[in-house]
């Protein structure tokens, strides 16, 4: 199982050679249980390739680095983006986290997205005006901090980046969708006992 990157959150999986996407809107029941975890292989454009290493999330084969952060001016992406228009950005987090960022023009609002910023500026370099402000919203409205869990079970509230928040028997459960990836889902729900906040006993 992988994630998506797409603008609508989703998660990949990849069955019998072709991957899947399960997009994650609130309100939609998941029931998955959690099965064996390995390297999660390798994707190319709708096609899998699977791996059988047990080391996970990837194998060292598979453990790819970004080929950009090695740029040695002949490009060894398969599509060359470095000559489009990029943005630099300033991406807030609450309580009181800041990021500088570097994506492509057309991706911005995608990308402050897919970090779970609470808002969002394209910066000019020029005397580092704000050319255009974002504030996002999530629809989570939470009373309370979710859970940290792994699991892929419960109903969608809403996700903000990679988290995905999900309620099930009464408690609200917070997941990195990084840490599914490389999993073998198994049809039906666990009935394993989940840690509950203490507000949640009222």
């Amino acid at each position: 199982m992988g994630v998506s990157g797409d603008r609508e959150a989703a998660l990949l999986i990849a069955s019998d050679g072709a991957l899947e996407r399960e997009s994650l809107p609130p309100g939609r029941d998941l029931s998955y249980t959690l099965g064996e975890r390995r390297c999660a292989g390798a994707v190319d454009g709708t096609d899998h390739h699977a791996c059988e290493d047990p080391t996970a999330p990837y194998c060292e084969a598979h453990d790819s680095t970004w080929v950009c952060a090695k740029c040695t001016g002949t490009c060894l992406k398969a599509e060359m983006d470095c000559h489009t228009e990029h943005a630099v950005y300033l991406a807030a987090f609450a309580p009181e986290t800041f990021k500088v960022g570097v994506t492509r023009r057309p991706r911005l609002e995608t990308r402050l997205r897919e970090q779970g910023a609470d808002r969002g500026a394209l910066l000019r370099l020029a005397g580092f005006d704000v050319a255009e402000r974002f504030d996002l919203e999530y629809g989570l409205d939470l009373k309370r901090a979710p859970v940290a869990e792994t699991l892929a079970a419960g109903t969608v509230r809403g996700t903000k980046g990679r988290v995905l928040v999900l309620e099930r028997a009464g408690g609200t459960f917070a997941v990195d969708m990084r840490r599914l990836v490389g999993y073998e889902l198994l049809e039906g729900s666990s009935s394993r006992e989940l840690q509950s906040s203490l507000g949640a006993f009222g």
